[in-house]
């Protein structure tokens, strides 16, 4: 594929797979543009890994072949994978840390097993390592400089975010990425979530889980003062994070919760790139 073909690709991709990010990264200005689509489409790859995947060697095998291209390991097969040849331009474009990027996949690996979250611990630093990871790079691409003090409080709101509305789809895979520490403190039974029974201990369970998030949407608004207004579209995909989240938590069925209108995700984002100050109410 050509550069042309490869930006594209992304883009469609993005598209498809996370609206939201689509949107905000039409705030970026262009040239930076098609970066964010590489970066995001990107995390689609790797993600959906633990979702096709049925043995985890398989996604094994499949996380080597990224980490080796980050590495500049092969180079000759990347030019001929769209998301990866995009990828690279990226990376030299903004001289994004490798590590940052191999962090990424490692942390992924995760997402390839049937073993629960053991604790909130290892979910914050799931959450860092993986949404973390994306909105720092995705701050690069736009100032050139980390996310800062921000990240590990938008890191965990995008992820419980991202955890709660696919939380039915993750049992019914075998896998549970709430905390079990945080399930134990309600009394929730991991099991009978795995066998489709949502009980009365574990909607508390999603309830403070959905309230540990609002609480670091709160500690991000506070820091935003602080925060580079150039790269505010790499916060925009979480615009409506808060009413998202009160949505998912008192949802009928959690294991089938109600989808978040995209003309709502949409208003939401054109709402906080007038208005920063709006970003996480």
């Amino acid at each position: 594929m050509t550069a042309v073909d490869d930006t594209a690709y992304c883009a469609d991709l993005v598209h498809q797979t996370d609206r939201a990010r689509y949107l905000s990264a039409l705030y970026a200005p262009e040239p930076v543009r098609a970066h964010l689509h590489a970066l995001y489409a990107f995390d689609a790859e790797i993600t959906r890994i633990g979702d096709i995947v049925h043995e985890p060697m398989a996604g094994e095998i499949r996380l080597q072949w990224w980490r080796d291209v980050i590495a500049r390991e092969r180079d000759g097969e990347a030019a001929a994978n769209p998301v990866a040849a995009a990828l690279l331009k990226a990376m030299r474009s903004a001289h994004l840390p490798q590590q940052s990027l191999l962090d990424f996949v490692e942390a992924r690996s995760f997402d390839l097993y049937r073993d629960p979250m053991p604790s909130i611990e290892a979910f914050t630093g799931y959450a860092d390592k993986t949404s973390g990871t994306i909105l720092d790079l995705a701050a690069r691409l736009l100032c050139g400089s980390p996310l800062g003090a921000i990240r590990a409080h938008v890191a965990f709101a995008d992820t419980a975010l991202r955890e709660l509305a696919a939380f039915g789809q993750r049992a019914a895979q075998g896998r549970i990425y709430l905390p079990l520490d945080l399930m134990r403190q309600f009394g929730a039974d991991p099991a009978e979530l795995l066998a489709g029974h949502m009980s009365v201990e574990m909607r508390a369970t999603l309830a403070n889980l959905a309230l540990r998030a609002r609480g670091h949407l709160d500690h991000a608004g506070q820091l935003l003062a602080q925060f580079d207004a150039v790269a505010l579209p790499a916060l925009l995909p979480l615009a409506g994070a808060r009413r998202r989240l009160r949505r998912l938590e008192q949802s009928a069925n959690p294991l089938q919760p109600d989808e978040f209108p995209a003309w709502r995700r949409q208003w939401a984002i054109w709402r906080a790139a007038r208005d920063p100050r709006r970003l996480f109410q």
